[in-house]
């Protein structure tokens, strides 16, 4: 059975002379003309919508002919769009809040931490069989979700200072009352008691605020991904992709056999793996959600690949994922890239560096993680990158 997938992505709006963060979504939207692209809480975020995909490669092809979309729009205006958790030049201000009802009402009752939302994330959707086992999926899934931040974690620098962090995003994305491990449920029912007693709190106003590392859509039929930093590589995206999707398919086959999902109900260091991979992105050690305990990073992900191999086969995703994770363990993490890049020259070259990636360009020149890495072998049955094959006809929104 086909398990399709979707992605949301938003972007950054920067200046391409200064490198600064601009309130420049409206006029680069009018320039697109919808399709797709829409507004988020800050007018100097874009955010755009794939369409639904049975393969990787179409995925791939479509991420990247939305961002050479968005690229050529964003250039006649002295714009160009960054993928990446946060970027390293903005200021804060109340100003810039994008004027709908619905934002300036979040901006009136969050304050300082919807200032503070110039961060950008990557989202993912996997097809599930319904709603039910979206919620029963939630809680066995969540060990394996820090690792996919740490994949994508692109967000160091923070109003121009470097915070020691490869995800700054995760830590201030957190702020937000709903935000972290999903919790457990053993039914759709139970978990939307949960969510309608969070809306009559008062304390959130609809389930579109509900900002959970995962959770079921309120409007499709999916589980979807929100932990990630988004990713200068489109294809960063597709790996991570991959991986959940594999995720969601080895949890889905494991509760259609009857099989109960383990959990003693501690969920505490769900949220200290998520710090963890938040800190040390892919250059540092994560929790293993095998034992909990720490260990360096490829080797949490080369685990999970050898865990997810069945699922990832029965996609046909195995070959491209394999390659893709090798090759990222080799490069680093977008937030060691960035670093790199303003170490050798400063941050408006780094800031550079994440706009040339985000519309297609490969990874900085000498690029390598500072960690030893054992050689690349591609697996013989390795298919070709994504987006070398005809993408698929088109579907509707992911």
């Amino acid at each position: 059975m086909t398990v399709r997938i979707g992605a949301e992505e938003e972007f950054h709006v920067v200046d391409v002379q200064s490198g600064r963060l601009v309130p420049c979504a409206g006029p680069l939207l009018e320039r697109l003309g919808g399709s797709r692209f829409t507004r988020e809480l800050q007018q100097s975020v874009v955010e755009h919508n794939s369409q639904v995909h049975d393969t990787l490669d179409a995925l791939h092809a479509d991420l990247s002919e939305a961002r050479r979309r968005l690229d050529s729009a964003a250039a006649p205006l002295g714009l160009a769009p960054v993928a990446a958790g946060t970027v390293p030049l903005a200021g804060v201000t109340s100003r810039d809040v994008t004027p709908e009802p619905r934002y300036r009402h979040m901006a009136d009752d969050y304050r300082r931490v919807a200032d503070e939302q110039l961060i950008c994330s990557a989202q993912i959707h996997v097809d599930v069989p319904d709603r039910d086992t979206a919620v029963r999926a939630m809680c066995p899934l969540s060990p394996w979700l820090p690792p996919l931040l740490a994949l994508s974690a692109s967000s160091p620098f923070w109003l121009g200072a470097d915070t020691g962090y490869a995800s700054w995003r995760t830590m201030l994305w957190q702020r937000w009352p709903t935000a972290g491990p999903a919790g457990c449920y053993g039914s759709a029912a139970e978990y939307d008691a949960a969510v309608d007693d969070l809306i009559g709190s008062g304390v959130i106003t609809d389930t579109g605020m509900l900002y959970q590392d995962v959770r079921p859509s309120a409007h499709q039929r999916t589980l979807e991904l929100r932990i990630c930093d988004a990713c200068p590589r489109a294809e960063t995206v597709v790996l991570v992709a991959g991986l959940f999707r594999a995720l969601v398919r080895d949890v889905r086959d494991r509760l259609e056999r009857g099989e109960r999902p383990r959990c003693d109900g501690h969920h505490e260091w769900l949220r200290a793996a998520a710090w963890r991979a938040a800190r040390s992105g892919l250059e540092g050690e994560l929790v293993d959600p095998r034992t909990r305990r720490p260990a360096p990073a490829p080797v949490v992900l080369r685990g999970m690949l050898h865990r997810l191999r069945p699922a990832l086969e029965a996609s046909g995703d195995y070959g491209t994922v394999h390659t893709l994770l090798e090759e990222v363990l080799l490069t680093g993490s977008a937030a060691h890239r960035l670093r790199r890049a303003a170490r050798d020259e400063d941050l408006r070259a780094g800031i550079a560096m994440l706009a040339a990636e985000t519309r297609g360009g490969p990874p900085a020149p000498g690029a390598r993680a500072p960690r030893h890495r054992r050689p690349v072998t591609p697996p013989g049955t390795a298919r070709a990158h994504p987006g070398v094959h005809t993408p698929a006809a088109p579907g509707t929104a992911g």
